[in-house]
């Protein structure tokens, strides 16, 4: 394994590592931030909190459904 850092730089692999994996922390939390369920600094907007209330006030009456047979 001490032969892999004599060809490659400690200081220029760490440093291209850290660089790789800020950017990349910073692309995971710009994409968390641009949806709606995960935007912790503004919430979910308007529209998508009563799309979420009006959801449960429609209901299917599952009595209605056939169910074959060989499903159960």
């Amino acid at each position: 394994m001490w032969r892999i850092w004599l060809l490659f730089d400690p200081r220029r692999v760490l440093v291209a590592l850290f660089t790789f994996l800020f950017v990349l922390a910073l692309l995971i939390h710009f994409v968390l931030l641009s949806t709606d369920r995960f935007n912790w600094l503004e919430g979910p907007s308007a529209e998508a909190s009563a799309s979420v209330e009006s959801a449960p006030a429609v209901q299917q009456d599952l009595t209605a459904v056939h169910v074959p047979d060989r499903w159960v």
